[in-house]
């Protein structure tokens, strides 16, 4: 028999559904993703973490779940909304079903919602907080619950998820590549991996001298949850890198650090990015790519220095910033994420322009 669930959003909404996964209840803020597949990668995407993810496409869990899809080493998301949830999958590399996935990793979910109503609502409205419960299912109750949520805007959450020490990832013939670690996917690391690089990764609050030590080729930073803003370490650890003359790359929240460390405006959006499916224009190249988004704050366009940076790349859905290069130093970052790919392999070439910018700094040095 199933069991009853109720989400309830800070301005009052409220549904009832099938409580599904871990019986129980979570808060965070409800935000939307388009993707059609990918469930178990967006579930633990470390850029998740204080967010109820609802997923659009209507049926989720028909291809199970296994270890070797997973992002990060536990589920990030701080519960699940869908419309239709599968108990039965076909996949011959799965391990078990979502259902039990969500359960062994503790993550309380619900179905049986309209999804496409209530990201509609979520489109007007603007992403709020919400409560999942399978416990207390008192409307009153959960909407105040729901009030009582942290904002996300002006909350520093990367040190949650980040190592709490450093670890070498990988070792190869290529560039030594240092990893400022705010969340970082293990595709990302992988991406590096797969390029015969050398990979060691960093707590987010790791000192610039003791990654110094270790004599990088170049410099990552990752992407991450939580708002840029509320980190002004890292902010100024971007600034000190920038003097240090190596290349560096930044991924979302990377590319959003990177960007305030040189004087830029990074601003919350009203609903965010989060899909397989937006089409990002390469101004150098004039290329339109097919990219996987998760964020919630953005680069400010119309406050861009061109004296500091050039717009490379831009969301040909609203025209907001995706790409960076910046013109002080050997450096250039992306709001997407180029190692996800969302079927096509479009942005792939980011990576390997990052080893590109390495070996010309290389060969500059040895001049």
């Amino acid at each position: 028999m199933n069991e009853t669930a109720k989400l309830a959003l800070s301005d009052g909404t409220v549904v009832t559904g099938v409580a599904r996964g871990f019986r129980g209840e979570t808060t965070g803020e409800l935000c939307f993703n388009t993707s059609m597949t990918g469930y178990q990668e967006i579930a633990t995407d470390p850029s998740y973490v204080g967010q109820i993810m609802m997923m659009t496409y209507p049926h989720i869990g028909n291809y199970g779940a296994a270890e070797a899809d997973l992002e990060a080493r536990k589920v990030m998301i701080s519960g699940l909304v869908v419309r239709s949830f599968t108990d039965d999958y076909s996949n011959p590399r799965a391990e078990e079903s979502l259902d039990s996935f969500l359960k062994r990793h503790k993550v309380v979910a619900i179905s049986g919602i309209d999804t496409r109503r209530l990201v509609r609502h979520i489109r007007e409205k603007g992403v709020m907080n919400a409560v999942i419960s399978s416990l207390d299912l008192d409307e009153e109750r959960l909407v105040e619950k729901a009030k009582r949520v942290p904002s996300m805007d002006g909350l520093e959450l990367a040190s949650r998820v980040s190592t709490k020490s450093a670890y070498d990832f990988c070792s190869g013939q290529g560039p030594q590549i240092a990893v400022y670690d705010f969340g970082c996917k293990l595709n990302i690391l992988r991406s590096f991996q797969q390029r015969n690089c050398s990979v060691r990764v960093f707590p987010h609050d790791a000192p610039l001298a003791e990654i110094l030590k270790w004599q990088p080729d170049g410099l990552f930073f990752s992407n991450g949850p939580g708002d840029p803003r509320a980190m002004p370490d890292q902010i100024k650890v971007a600034q000190d890198a920038i003097q240090t003359g190596l290349p560096m790359f930044g991924i979302c929240l990377g590319h959003q650090l990177m960007a305030l460390a040189n004087g830029l405006n990074v601003y919350k959006m009203y609903v965010g990015h989060r899909g397989a499916n937006h089409p990002v224009k390469n101004l150098i190249t004039g290329h339109v790519e097919i990219s996987t988004q998760n964020h919630g704050f953005a680069v400010a366009k119309d406050m861009v220095d061109e004296t500091v940076a050039d717009i490379t790349h831009i969301n040909l859905n609203d025209q907001t910033v995706e790409g960076l290069r910046f013109r002080q130093f050997k450096g250039f970052s992306v709001q997407y994420h180029p190692e996800a790919s969302p079927g096509p392999h479009d942005s792939q070439y980011l990576f390997d322009q990052f080893l590109a910018d390495i070996v010309a700094t290389q060969t500059v040095v040895q001049m």
